[in-house]
């Protein structure tokens, strides 16, 4: 799991990057992503295929904008209290919960390589407000890292 037992030797993502935490592959569910993202606490997870291809991120955020109902879905409520919009905001999970998560993933997410630097990954993170990029190396992924990782790396002692 990341850096906690290694020597930071390289100033390399190799170094950090975990190939384990956040993957889920691509033929999994909407429920089943949940699980994960609800049993690791990560906020991303890094889907990839039967080959380890890289195939994209799928974000919690993107799982609860799935549920939210559209405003014509409100709007055929009637006149819609919260309680009731809150309803169908339920009743989508539960419906959606079974179901492939793939037309939500993003598939060109911004990626790192193995020999990209430290600093790439935190300025790129800081930057953008991501909270774990994925690493790939020839359409393969190779692992993750999260902010995380990298205050591990620098602040913690080695």
């Amino acid at each position: 799991m990341g850096p906690k037992s290694m020597q930071l030797n390289s100033s390399k993502i190799n170094q950090i990057a975990d190939p384990e935490i956040g993957v889920i592959h691509d033929s999994k569910t909407i429920a089943d992503a949940t699980k994960i993202i609800s049993e690791i606490n990560v906020s991303d997870l890094m889907v990839i295929n039967s080959e380890h291809e890289f195939i994209g991120t799928l974000s919690e955020g993107d799982l609860i904008r799935a549920a939210i109902p559209t405003y014509e879905e409100v709007e055929n409520l009637g006149e819609a209290t919260l309680k009731q919009a809150f309803k169908l905001f339920i009743d989508n999970g539960n419906k959606y919960a079974s179901e492939p998560f793939l037309h939500l993933i993003i598939t060109d997410p911004i990626t790192l390589s193995p020999d990209d630097e430290l600093l790439t990954a935190a300025t790129i993170m800081v930057q953008k407000q991501i909270r774990r990029l994925p690493v790939v190396s020839d359409g393969k992924f190779v692992g993750s890292v999260s902010r995380a990782d990298l205050c591990q790396a620098l602040f913690l002692p080695h």
